[in-house]
């Protein structure tokens, strides 16, 4: 029953666990015995299908979006308790695998189409759309051959400062991947990180005290009806300090597993701007942490739980107020409080877990 259900639930989890606003303070303690009553109960809408993206806007606590894989995007205004399609009629593809929310002007929303957790069904897409007027309208801005796309980050000080994680196609090589810039709010686009043309981008994180500091991952993968290759010597875990123009490769850096390395999920902490996540594939993956801002790096977790099914998976999450609280998802939603060091699990009523 519940896999009708899971959009809703996902974006519930991220409006109500993550604190919006990075303040870098020390938590309140709260007695359980306070909420020790409340129960999860579905929001809706019951026919949502798979979800693999949501986001929130800081501004507007109670105002959620949700991509379903199959039919658009969704919005709540009022917390979850009404749902929304608002593409219907205007996009050409259905399938919405990223999302972002300008900071600064949370009218500003950007979406970009088609899926990067690539099981054996999955609906490409045609590029990016923007809306001006939360929501309202959208209008096509470009990228169309990309087909698969991981993330859009927004720069959290200028809404036209916008970069994509393409993915590409899936069943075969082409050249529109990697990641990709704009200057302009997507009028017009510059590729600042390629590899291959069968190796594309799935992850980016901001650092928000200084946006010139864009993490990003690339994945080397390609599906056949009857396989999934993920893995190779051309993909990996980069770093760019002038806004994108430029990236240095982390891949090697002391700490990080022998390539070949898989999906990677990345993570900068609004707390300390040192402090880096990463969720990686590989044979000797798992969760790394640096202190460093990813010059060095150690494993701090190698469990299986956390890296199951990593091609539909494989991301991780800085809390933007406590410096070791860190999540990641999968078919259960992890918590730690020490840095990645070990994990409990938040209860929800559902198995996977994609987006937060």
């Amino acid at each position: 029953m519940y896999t009708c259900l899971r959009p809703a639930l996902v974006a519930v989890v991220a409006a109500v666990l993550i604190p919006a606003t990075p303040v870098a303070a020390k938590p309140r303690t709260v007695n359980p015995a306070l909420y020790s009553s409340l129960s999860w109960r579905n929001v809706g809408p019951p026919l949502g299908g798979r979800s693999i993206a949501v986001a929130g806007s800081v501004a507007r606590p109670n105002e959620y979006y949700f991509g379903a894989t199959g039919g658009g995007l969704w919005k709540t205004s009022d917390g979850g308790n009404e749902w929304s399609p608002v593409t219907d009629g205007q996009i050409r593809s259905s399938s919405v695998g990223a999302i972002d929310v300008c900071p600064t002007n949370p009218d500003v929303v950007y979406i970009g189409m088609g899926e990067v957790e690539l099981r054996g069904s999955v609906i490409p897409g045609d590029g990016v759309y923007k809306s001006t007027d939360g929501g309202r309208t959208w209008r096509h801005m470009g990228l169309a051959d990309t087909q698969m796309i991981g993330r859009i980050r927004v720069d959290p000080t200028n809404c036209n400062r916008v970069f994509v994680a393409a993915l590409g196609h899936t069943f075969g090589p082409n050249r529109e991947r990697g990641v990709f810039r704009s200057d302009d709010g997507g009028r017009r686009w510059q590729k600042v990180l390629f590899s291959d043309d069968l190796t594309g981008a799935v992850d980016l994180s901001i650092d928000p005290s200084n946006p010139r500091v864009v993490y990003a991952s690339l994945w080397h993968v390609f599906r056949k009806p009857w396989l999934l290759w993920s893995g190779g010597e051309s993909r990996g875990l980069f770093k760019s300090t002038d806004g994108g123009t430029t990236w240095a490769d982390l891949s090697r850096n002391p700490g990080l597993p022998a390539k070949p390395l898989g999906k990677i999920g990345v993570s900068v902490s609004p707390v300390d701007p040192n402090r880096v996540y990463a969720i990686i594939e590989a044979a000797e993956g798992g969760v790394f942490l640096s202190d460093d801002a990813g010059a060095t790096w150690r494993r701090v977790n190698d469990s299986a739980g956390l890296r199951q099914r990593a091609f539909y998976y494989t991301r991780i999450y800085a809390d933007p107020v406590v410096r070791d609280r860190v999540y990641a998802v999968n078919t259960s939603f992890f918590l730690s409080d020490d840095g990645g060091a070990s994990f409990s699990t938040i209860p929800t009523p559902h198995g996977d877990n994609h987006d937060l």
